[in-house]
């Protein structure tokens, strides 16, 4: 797993890059606020529910949560299930808000 600051991915978001973007809050906090990521809870991670994301595995996946703390655990977790290039979007929703707005 690596990192990805806000900063960064904001950049490549901007750049018109294809980044691939999972989030793993509930499905309330994704309601509330979100960056365009597919809801996938950390939840059915940990169950190891991932089918509905299996098709990511070979590429980079970037997660993100509120804090930046469930979506370390999200990716430490999908790498042990095969996920070749997760990242982590360090502090999250909360950095990107603060950071950006929204």
């Amino acid at each position: 797993m690596e990192n990805i600051t806000v900063e960064e991915l904001k950049a490549r978001l901007d750049a018109g890059e294809n980044v691939v973007l999972v989030d793993v809050r509930e499905a309330g906090e994704h309601e509330e606020f979100n960056i365009g990521g597919v809801l996938h809870p950390l939840p059915k991670i940990m169950q190891m529910d991932i089918e509905a994301i299996e098709n990511l595995k070979d590429g980079e996946v970037v997660l993100y949560c509120r804090s930046g703390n469930r979506s370390g655990q999200a990716a430490m977790m999908l790498e042990t299930m095969g996920f070749s290039e997760t990242k982590n979007l360090v502090g999250g929703m909360l950095k990107w808000r603060e950071t950006f707005g929204g």
